[in-house]
């Protein structure tokens, strides 16, 4: 009886699949969406030239439709990682993976520590590209919000700095 509850125990780690392939999805989703951003840049491409004045208002809008088009890339890879990390993790290592030479080892995990700083980096990331998102888009009336920009590149750097600084950075410079 024991035997059995253990053999159903470890059976059920495959349940974790359906999480890998909402991820995949959701990766595909995200990725669908940034090609979607591009693809208005493409058409208002074609249209600013047709209008006076029209590369003006192409040229404000387009930047913030293309860094829209990178975090939602981003965003996409959060999703690829968790995926296969998870699938990597519970259900079967991607033989695959570990033997093609000419494939990133990013895509590569082992333990839980690796998924999680794989991901925490790529969130850090998102972080900066919305931020960028935001701080082109924001109006610089006053000096207090120049200030606050001034803060927010002053942490960017930070967090930055302190990711490459950690120790398994240094280790693990080839996987990532």
């Amino acid at each position: 009886m024991i035997r059995f509850i253990e053999k159903m125990l470890w059976r059920s780690r495959y349940m974790v699949f359906l999480a890998v392939i909402s991820a995949i999805i959701s990766a595909l989703i995200m990725i669908l969406l940034g090609s979607i951003e591009v693809s208005k840049v493409v058409y208002e491409l074609f249209h600013a030239f047709s209008n006076p004045g029209g590369t003006e208002e192409f040229a404000r809008s387009s930047v913030s439709h293309l860094v829209s088009a990178i975090d939602d890339y981003l965003i996409g890879t959060v999703f690829l990682i968790f995926g296969i990390g998870l699938y990597e993790l519970f259900i079967s290592k991607i033989d695959i993976a570990e033997s093609d030479e000419t494939s990133s080892k990013v895509l590569i995990i082992h333990d839980l520590d690796q998924l999680k700083e794989k991901i925490a980096k790529v969130v850090i990331m998102v972080l900066i590209v919305t931020f960028f998102k935001y701080a082109i888009n924001f109006k610089y009336d006053e000096m207090i919000n120049l200030l606050y920009l001034s803060i927010g590149i002053l942490l960017i750097a930070v967090s930055i700095y302190l990711t490459h600084k950690s120790p398994h950075a240094k280790g693990n410079s080839a996987e990532h």
